[in-house]
This record gives C-alpha cells, sequence and structure tokens, in this order.
C-alpha cells in the first residue's frame, strides 16, 4: 500500500507532520504544492519546492499510511505499507526561514522517531532514497540508532533503495537490523555482485527491481530473491486499460516483472508465459526492423566526434565578433513561466477546441510579448518557449522511438507531471525540430536570438523506470 499520491511522497509526509510552509495550507493544500495556485491575486503560490519543510514537524496530524493499509485490509489484502525513511526525510529537507541560523532538520531525529508506528502489519517498506548519494555515507550512527529505535515497534523491515548504487554505503546497511535489501537493477546493475558478497554472511533477503532479470536469476535462487519493480509504482501507469494507440509490442513490459516472479516461485500460468515470450519476440523483431540508419551512424562514430575544427581560443574569438554581446550579458535560464493562459490554450488545441491555426497566432502573440519584455529590461534575448508542454515531451513527440500515453500522468522534476514517455526503438529526427519558432522570434527582433532545446541526456534521464 502506499502507492498513490496526488502529488509527491515528501509533501504527502510533510503534510502529515504538519511540516509545510503556511502559504500552503488550507484548501487545495496537495494540488497548490505540486503545481501551484494561481487565481490572479494576492494569493498565488508557487509549486512547493520538494524539500522544503518546517522545524515545528515533530507531531504526527494523520497516518496516511496505516490508514491505505487497513482500507486494503478490510477489502481482503494484505498489503505492505509504504513509508519514508525519518532520516532520508530530514537530510533531503531544509529548515524554514524562521529557524535559527545554526539549525540542522536532522537534528529533528529523535524527536520523530516515536510516530513511526507501524503496529498491526506483517511488513513494512522503509525508502531510503540517499543512501544512494554520497550524504548518505556518514550517517551510520544516525542510522544504527533510528533502526534500533524502530525494530521494537515494526516486524519485518524492507530498507528500500532505486535510481542508483549503494557502493560503501552497504557496509554498514549489512548491520542494520533489517530483514530485506531492495536494490535497483535498471539504474545500477553493477552493483549486484558487490551486495551479493556484502550479504552473504547475514540473514538478509536481497530484493531485486528488475524488468530483464537473466542475470539476477542466474545470480540466485528463488528462496533468496524477491522480483519486484526497480522503483516505486507513482512513476508509472496503474493500466494500460485506455491507452487505445499503444500496440501489443509496446505493453509487454508492464506483465514481465509478474511473470518473472512466477517463474521463481513456480507458479507461473503455462499460458501467460507462452504468451508472453510470444510478446517479447515480436518485441525484438519490432525493434530490429525500424530504423537501421541509427545504427549505421553508431557504428561509425570515432574518437575524431569529439575533437572540434578549431581551439576553443579561436572559436571564441569569432563567437565573440559575431554576437557582439556586452561584458556582462544577462539571461534567462530554462523556459518562462507558462502561465494559466498558454496551459489554457494547449489543453483546448488537445481537446480539438481551437485549431492548429488559432494555437500557432495564440503562441505568436505570446513570443512577441516575451520578446519586448526582454528588450526592455536589457536582457539577452531567448524566445521563451511558450510552445512547449514540457520540455522531454516537446521533443519526444517529435522524434522516432518515443511513445507516449494518453491519460497516465507522472512526475518528472520534483512536482511537475508530464505525459509518460517511453523509449521503444531506436531513437531518429526525421524533421527539424526547433526552427519554425526560433526563427519566428528572431524576426521580431534586430538583437540576436538564442535557440534552446532540451540535450539528450536530459531527455533520457527525465524518463521513469
Amino acid at each position: 500500500s502506499r502507492e498513490f499520491s496526488l502529488c509527491d511522497y515528501i509533501p504527502d509526509h510533510s503534510a502529515a507532520f504538519n511540516a509545510i510552509p503556511k502559504h500552503y495550507q488550507g484548501l487545495g493544500l496537495m494540488f497548490s504544492m505540486g503545481c501551484d495556485h494561481q487565481t490572479g491575486g494576492v494569493d498565488d503560490v508557487p509549486t512547493c519546492k520538494m524539500k522544503e519543510i518546517v522545524v515545528q514537524g515533530d507531531q504526527l496530524l494523520y497516518n496516511k499510511d496505516l490508514g491505505e493499509y487497513k482500507e486494503a485490509k478490510e477489502a481482503g489484502i494484505i498489503t505492505r505499507p509504504v513509508i519514508l525513511s525519518p532520516i532520508s526525510y530530514l537530510v533531503l529537507g531544509k529548515a524554514s526561514k524562521e529557524a535559527p541560523a545554526t539549525f540542522q532538520p536532522l537534528l529533528l531525529l529523535p524527536k520523530i522517531l516515536p510516530v513511526y508506528k507501524p503496529t498491526g502489519v506483517e511488513s513494512v517498506q522503509i525508502n531510503e532514497p540517499i543512501l544512494v548519494f554520497d550524504k548518505g555515507a556518514n550517517l551510520n550512527k544516525q542510522y544504527a540508532f533510528a533502526y534500533a529505535e524502530i525494530v521494537p515497534i515494526a516486524p519485518k523491515i524492507i530498507l528500500t533503495t532505486y535510481f542508483n548504487h549503494l557502493d560503501s554505503n552497504i557496509n554498514f546497511i549489512t548491520k542494520l537490523p533489517i530483514a530485506d535489501l531492495h536494490i535497483d537493477l535498471i539504474h545500477a546493475p553493477q552493483q549486484l555482485g558487490k551486495v551479493l558478497s556484502a550479504i552473504k554472511s547475514t540473514l538478509i533477503m536481497i530484493s531485486l527491481g528488475v524488468v530483464s532479470a537473466q542475470t539476477a536469476i542466474a545470480a540466485l535462487s528463488a528462496d533468496h530473491v524477491i522480483i519486484v519493480t526497480s522503483s516505486s509504482l507513482l512513476h508509472a501507469p496503474v493500466t494500460f486499460a485506455y491507452e487505445m494507440k499503444l500496440t501489443e509490442q509496446q505493453r509487454a513490459k508492464a506483465s514481465k516483472v509478474a511473470t518473472i516472479a512466477a517463474v521463481l516461485s513456480g507458479s507461473q500460468d503455462p499460458k501467460a508465459c507462452a504468451a508472453l515470450e510470444v510478446c517479447i519476440a515480436k518485441c525484438c523483431q519490432f525493434e530490429s526492423t525500424l530504423d537501421d540508419a541509427v545504427r549505421k551512424c553508431v557504428a561509425d562514430i570515432t574518437p575524431d566526434i569529439c575533437n572540434c575544427k578549431s581551439p576553443f581560443a579561436t572559436h571564441k574569438e569569432v563567437q565573440a565578433k559575431h554576437l557582439n554581446l556586452p561584458k556582462l550579458p544577462t539571461t534567462t535560464i530554462g523556459s518562462f513561466p507558462q502561465i494559466k493562459e498558454i496551459c489554457t490554450a494547449c489543453a483546448k488545441l488537445n481537446k480539438g477546441e481551437i485549431s492548429e491555426v488559432e494555437y500557432d497566432e495564440f503562441i505568436r502573440k505570446e513570443i512577441v510579448m516575451i520578446v519586448k519584455f526582454q528588450e526592455k529590461v536589457n536582457l539577452d534575448l531567448v524566445h521563451g518557449e511558450p510552445e512547449y508542454n514540457d520540455m522531454v515531451q516537446y521533443f519526444g513527440e517529435q522524434l522516432n522511438g518515443f511513445i507516449f500515453t494518453q491519460n497516465t500522468w507522472v512526475q518528472s522534476c520534483g512536482s511537475h507531471l508530464i505525459i509518460l514517455p517511453t523509449v521503444v526503438f531506436n531513437i531518429s529526427c526525421p524533421k527539424l525540430m526547433t526552427i519554425k519558432w526560433s526563427s519566428y522570434a528572431q524576426s521580431v527582433s534586430t538583437k540576436t536570438m538564442k535557440g534552446m532545446l532540451s540535450d539528450p541526456v536530459t531527455i533520457l534521464n527525465s524518463l521513469p523506470s
């Protein structure tokens, strides 16, 4: 249980502790924290930073985790509650403006530990996102203290990490009183051997977050391994039932985890396994026959591709003469805000309430307004990207190799929501993506206009598991 949120786990946790900034109090709390709140008046508030907490948050107002567990149990389903670690919560957080300058949120650890009481449950999953970062390496004493306090009141603890590898943190994790350890083999498959060696002499079970699990299955027997998703289902579609544009091959990934787990337990349905094998074969055939030009392009890559035609000092001088910028040019980073009017126009276009011609005319007016504003305040010009629905989705929809769901919204950056993107085969660019609007923006000003686009690394790192 606890695989659902109106916003994100961090704001949920903060709300339960009443550890949220005062201007987010009241009706529509989660909506205003996750997607900002614009009324056109003095009550407007921006999206809440995921790391923003307040000092007074040391008393639990309500227990969302236990409430959802009981709700599922009443429906005849025994679940495992998922909670955010008190240490990860405090380390990722920051103190409010009212806090003393010397205050550190981690000092609240002894105060909030007593409210971590997963009573009446068979097992509890504790998410530890900071254990895949360097900042977790020096907290071994705090972890020993916290888990020693939690264990007497908790039955079976599954310590869960995701999106990266544990590195040296595994050395003190194996000394914690936990039953299971979950690692992410999608984003960090290289950690498997080290983790297996570290837990070999312990009683700790290992939980593997996998989709393509051949390597993991070969390494462990069914008595020592649990197959699950690599990270929370909060970042994935609940169902593909209403995604009418997805093919059978594109749906295959969703059923792999359940089938792999069934294979290990010996309880798999032969028909389901056979159907999955056929579907995976179709996926391989589907991918292998598409856009072979990409493979040829990759095969032709040599080290020379990283070499510039001229030294940096040379092209810097040429660029400076061409752009003729002032000594201290000032510009903006990222797109201009997607104000209510832009979001409304985009929604109307998607619903068919306005035509593409009408939408393009609206975007032109927005670009003119943005450019004239920058000229007025003497900024180095960007066109503002009012046409972007999202920095990843906008480009992904114009590239071959991506698919996007119709109805599934997921977290992208913090509390920002996007339509779920998935890479299904080799990515290629069939057309120019940014020239149309960058050229128009340049046409309405005599100053140099910068073009902007999302780089490939940003796009790939924004993809959910």
